[in-house]
């Protein structure tokens, strides 16, 4: 490679979802809502999840983590986009830009573990209902969570070992409204063979094939002990338990498979898939557990009757002082 076209970078620049000027408003206006509506969703999953005693099982312990996850995801990848328009910076360092792949990569693999043993519980629910609470008992939740949360942690760590070494790139700037491994293995002009390989093998086949396979077993066995049950009313409680997991994973791993299946995605994933991937299905997430589900919406009616009960108490003791 001719010396001149090879550069020692310790900054990067990030072109963003739009270089056209006049959009620059729109899109900020856009992500700003985007994070504020899944900041907010989010949150009052965790707040309900915490408060309400009647949602402390398995189930939602397990959605309080993916909120928490969520929050972390699209905080990690939109908050560069927001900085950008108010400093007019978008430049970020080497170490900042290498923390963000790491970060990201980490939480992306927790994702996929985690929509996994969500599928684990609700195969325990549906398919063995009378031993559920032992054997989802408290130990074996947490077990799962703190496997989730270390697994892509540790997974990833090598990958990210190499890519800091890389010694040279042909652009500092990456066309990407967040720094992103694909994105600086094409700047690279050091030898990627083995970071690829290593990559098709952790973040392929173990990180996603293997997390969407066990999901399709757990999904087959339920669908298959839904199937056997008599009762037209009997089945659709049954599906009705796991309808909102299944949206999320559906969601999860089409997105997934636009983004990295299609032909330019295998090193140069679409901004707009990314973006979709990133900021909006978390957005979706909170939305979808829920408009699809009785327990969420009972129990935000009942901390908003307290909360209407609580301040109707409040204005009538500050009028009877008057």
């Amino acid at each position: 490679m001719n010396v001149e076209n090879v550069t020692m970078v310790s900054y990067f620049i990030l072109k963003g979802i739009s270089d056209v000027p006049n959009l620059q408003l729109l899109i900020f206006l856009l992500v700003l809502l985007i994070y504020h509506v899944t900041l907010g969703g989010n949150l009052i999953i965790l707040l309900l999840v915490c408060l309400d005693s009647q949602l402390h099982t398995p189930m939602y312990f397990f959605l309080c983590n993916l909120s928490v996850l969520n929050i972390s995801s699209t905080t990690i990848t939109l908050h560069k986009i927001l900085a950008v328009f108010v400093t007019g910076d978008n430049a970020v360092s080497f170490a900042a830009c290498m923390a963000q792949v790491y970060v990201f990569t980490w939480l992306c693999g927790n994702e996929l573990v985690l929509l996994t043993s969500m599928s684990y519980d609700r195969y325990v629910a549906i398919c063995n209902p009378l031993h559920y609470s032992t054997v989802m008992n408290g130990k074996v939740c947490a077990g799962l969570a703190v496997f989730c949360w270390s697994f892509s942690l540790v997974q990833i760590f090598p990958a990210m070992i190499i890519l800091t070494q890389f010694s040279c790139y042909t652009s500092n700037i990456i066309d990407h409204f967040f720094c992103e491994i694909l994105g600086l293995m094409n700047l690279s002009c050091s030898d990627t063979f083995m970071l690829q390989m290593l990559m098709f093998t952790e973040g392929v086949l173990l990180s996603t094939f293997t997390p969407f396979l066990l999901t399709f077993i757990s999904y087959s066995f339920i669908i298959a002990t839904i199937l056997r049950i008599k009762t037209s009313t009997g089945r659709s409680k049954a599906f009705y338990t796991c309808s909102s997991h299944l949206t999320v994973v559906a969601l999860q791993y089409t997105t997934i498979a636009c983004q990295y299946l299609t032909p330019s995605g295998t090193f140069k994933s679409g901004k707009f898939l990314s973006m979709f991937n990133t900021a909006v299905v978390p957005m979706l997430n909170p939305f979808i557990y829920s408009l699809k589900n009785k327990d969420v919406k009972a129990a935000l009616q009942r901390k908003l009757k307290y909360l209407t009960t609580v301040f109707g108490r409040e204005d009538v003791h500050l009028v009877g002082r008057k």
